[in-house]
């Protein structure tokens, strides 16, 4: 019985000192540090052949995708389109009834779905159409031009990517 009681007192020392040896290495910095090791980075993940992401396939990574808006007016700025149509909707379902919105929101998928070939810029002129903003002339329309666009690749590669074929 004594050989029981001093087995088990022993085994839950090893125990704890195995515990404590697993927190000491799972953070290389230290106990009290708020940082930790095993904290997951997005779009770090090895994905080509050779343990390197590939760019051509998936775009180059951006931190500045992944940081909190630097202003308050910033993420009311980026969701502007998406505000207006729901007011638009809302408005024509209110005047018109359910069948408005829905015809219209068809119309928008089909025309999202209308574009040029991959590497070929789009100019999404239905798009724009259904939408009304046609007639204006916005920023978009003179710093975005298509011929200074920073994003090139092969017309080739770009193609295959995008019908499946790699």
């Amino acid at each position: 019985m004594f050989r029981l009681y001093h087995s088990t007192q022993a085994d839950i020392r090893a125990y704890e000192k195995e515990s404590v040896r697993k927190e000491v290495t799972m953070n290389s910095r230290g106990l009290r540090s708020q940082l930790k090791d095993s904290v997951p980075v997005a779009g770090l993940c090895p994905q080509g052949a050779y343990g390197v992401q590939d760019s051509l396939r998936s775009g180059f990574t951006s931190v500045k995708n992944e940081l909190l808006p630097s202003h308050p007016l910033e993420l009311s700025e980026k969701n502007f389109q998406l505000n207006q149509d729901k007011m638009n909707f809302s408005t024509l379902r209110n005047i018109q009834g359910l069948h408005a919105p829905l015809k219209l929101q068809m119309e928008y998928r089909a025309a999202r779905q209308i574009q040029r070939l991959p590497f070929l810029p789009s100019s999404n002129l239905a798009l724009d159409t259904l939408r009304g903003s046609d007639e204006c002339i916005g920023f978009e329309d003179i710093l975005c031009d298509p011929g200074q666009s920073e994003v090139m690749g092969e017309p080739h590669m770009m193609v295959e990517y995008k019908l499946g074929l790699l």
